[in-house]
């Protein structure tokens, strides 16, 4: 016996050898694995291969519920076993390791930023759970609609809020209201100076609805900036218009332009819902409190507010220890960085009528070479939820190609980085190309948002069809938020 295991040894390192070959013989895989410091991975779901969107993490009768909007697109469900337009996928998490597929709900047809059903926002109306989403994009079919999630393996259409619509984009439902900011367009062209049928002159503007029953929609205003409003002149203030709204007690923080020519709109939520309703230029500046106009490079795609943060720096002074901010994210577009760099932007609004910028987050490109990896890299949104776990402590940033970055802002004037997560690619991540002469694409993992739950777990919804990736924190960044 121990001759014969002497014999083989020579043969296993002759098939080693074989195996392995010269490096540089072998192609290498498309892709890439994760990348991790401070987060680990909990759990995963493919979505079926459909580019992601919004996460909404909801608790409904002691379960977590992740309802998950997509971009345009086509893929097999097997719950069905037919091929289905993107819509909404609806995924159980209460058990973040083994999160479970409960049902799909289709959405129009059409490419990535024309069909799909791209926001998600849930709400518990009359001891039911309702799904407001979005029905495409930039389609001229494209609208509003709300169904019954009550039972999240069997949706019901509920309504339809309005349709006939263009640029559908992001929302905010107010769940204990029901009042709802539904970002829209109408226009009939791409040229966001072409009138459409009600004569807004911006690309997007807010339809303001209540929808305290969701079978009956009530219709209360459209709302954006003066100079946008039907029958005004001259320059176009935003013409790209309104990304998204954020609701927190009686102010809606708004943020325009998502990638260039931003602004950061405070607004009386009050004056908003019971003042004039003709979009007049003076029914429009009558609830806005104040705004910041940002440099033509950057926009604004999400406007986070995180107020009541004590300083404890700050300790020793005798006055205005506690600030309130706006994490506000300017989008990143350009695959492999052929753009402007874009980044986070801490806005003060202790004073709300003077906000002023007074930090940044960047991930640094060199700390990766990420503009080499393929795809975007840089910001692109926030978290949007107020879990106390998290609050005044982490914002977590959808950084593309970066992955998700955990932002410290118990000191919102110094900003750093506690922890990050990059998802590893699979057989199903898709392509992203450019053209320089030649065309070239590459593989790489694209975090297109986030959200976070009360129980400290944070969701990544991939843009290249990688599915939703299920993190936790680990190590010092746990013990930011009481971890161990």
């Amino acid at each position: 016996m121990r001759r014969r295991r002497r014999s083989l040894i020579p043969l296993g390192l002759v098939l080693v050898l074989l195996t392995v070959g010269p490096a540089t013989s072998q192609t290498p895989a498309p892709g890439h694995g994760a990348e991790a410091h401070g987060m680990e991975l909990v759990g995963h779901d493919d979505l079926q291969g459909r580019s992601a969107y919004q996460p909404t993490i909801h608790q409904q009768r002691g379960r977590f519920i992740a309802y998950v909007g997509h971009h345009g697109g086509r893929a097999r469900n097997p719950l069905t076993g037919a091929d289905e337009d993107n819509g909404t996928s609806i995924v159980d998490v209460t058990d973040p390791a083994r999160p479970r597929y409960l049902a799909h709900i289709p959405g129009m047809p059409g490419g990535p930023e024309q069909g799909g059903a791209q926001m998600a926002r849930v709400c518990d109306r009359r001891d039911k759970t309702y799904l407001l989403r979005t029905h495409g994009n930039s389609a001229p079919n494209s609208g509003h609609e709300v169904w019954d999630v009550t039972d999240p393996a069997k949706p019901q259409k509920v309504s339809t809020v309005v349709s006939g619509l263009t640029s559908t984009h992001k929302n905010w439902w107010e769940c204990d209201t029901g009042i709802a900011y539904l970002i829209s367009g109408d226009l009939a062209k791409a040229d966001p100076l072409q009138l459409g049928p009600s004569g807004w002159r911006t690309g997007r503007m807010t339809k303001i609805y209540d929808l305290s029953d969701p079978a009956k929609p009530v219709f209360i205003r459209d709302f954006g900036l003066a100079s946008q409003e039907p029958g005004s002149t001259g320059p176009v203030a935003v013409a790209q218009g309104a990304h998204g709204p954020i609701v927190l007690g009686n102010r809606v923080y708004v943020a325009y332009g998502t990638s260039n020519d931003g602004v950061l709109q405070i607004v009386d939520r009050q004056k908003l819902l019971t003042g004039p309703k003709e979009p007049t230029a003076a029914n429009l500046n009558s609830p806005e409190i104040s705004r910041l106009h940002m440099s033509p490079n950057w926009g604004g795609h999400t406007a986070f507010p995180v107020l009541g943060v004590t300083i404890a720096d700050w300790a020793a002074n005798t006055k205005d220890r506690v600030r309130d901010v706006v994490v506000l994210v300017s989008e990143a577009t350009a695959n492999e960085c052929r753009e402007s760099r874009h980044a986070t932007f801490v806005v003060d609004i202790t004073t709300e009528t003077r906000p002023f910028s007074v930090a940044t987050f960047q991930v640094p490109e060199s700390a990766g070479g990420f503009c080499r990896r393929g795809g975007r890299f840089g910001p692109h949104s926030s978290n949007e939820s107020f879990a106390p776990i998290f609050y005044k402590k982490l914002v977590f940033i959808a950084y593309f190609n970066a992955g998700v970055r955990a932002v410290d802002v118990r000191n919102p004037y110094a900003p750093r980085e506690a922890a990050f997560y990059i998802p590893a690619t699979t057989a199903r991540t898709a392509e992203r190309c450019v053209t320089n002469g030649t065309r070239s694409c590459k593989v790489a993992i694209q975090t297109n948002n986030v959200e976070t739950d009360e129980r400290g777990f944070v969701y990544l919804a991939d843009r290249a069809n990688t599915g939703l990736h299920i993190v936790r924190l680990t190590g010092e960044a746990a013990r930011i938020i009481g971890g161990p």
